[in-house]
């Protein structure tokens, strides 16, 4: 953890808003150091944004790829290359929208639940086994802190 500057800084609010972005950053950086290998259930790497597009259909049942492209702020344009490398290997699924033709919906397959839950889990026991090395004190601070960050995450 970063400690507290000698000048005070970090006890005032942009002090904190400096040690929480390279703090975030840093666990962020590591979390993604974990991600699927090639070889592990699809040929190739995915980038960070196929696997927020492939967690979003996931988590959200079916989207149109609008809805996706909305939900993850890009163009259109964007999300269907990333759409269609999803299709491609097999992640996701196109299917008929159902009260309008003119449109499709896309559902996660089973082998892109597969992958994601293989990636969460992988994740989180390397998580674990991090706040196993805190003091119960330390995980008790994160847990109160958890919901806070999750609060500025969707500001």
């Amino acid at each position: 953890m970063t400690t507290p500057t000698t000048d005070g800084r970090a006890a005032s609010v942009p002090g904190l808003a400096e040690q929480l972005r390279i703090s975030i950053a840093r666990l962020s950086r590591r979390l993604r150091t974990l991600r699927t290998a090639p070889g592990d259930h699809v040929p190739g790497p995915l980038s960070l944004t196929q696997f927020a597009t492939l967690a979003a259909i996931e988590r959200h049942g079916s989207m149109t790829p609008r809805e996706l492209a909305d939900h993850e702020k890009v163009q259109p344009p964007s999300m269907t290359r990333v759409i269609a490398f999803l299709e491609e290997r097999g992640l996701v699924v196109r299917s008929p929208h159902p009260t309008d033709g003119r449109q499709a919906v896309l559902s996660a397959t089973e082998a892109g639940a597969t992958l994601l839950r293989e990636e969460r889990r992988r994740k989180e026991a390397w998580l674990s086994r991090r706040l196993g090395e805190l003091t119960e004190d330390e995980r008790e601070i994160l847990r109160q802190a958890a919901p806070i960050i999750d609060k500025l995450s969707r500001s």
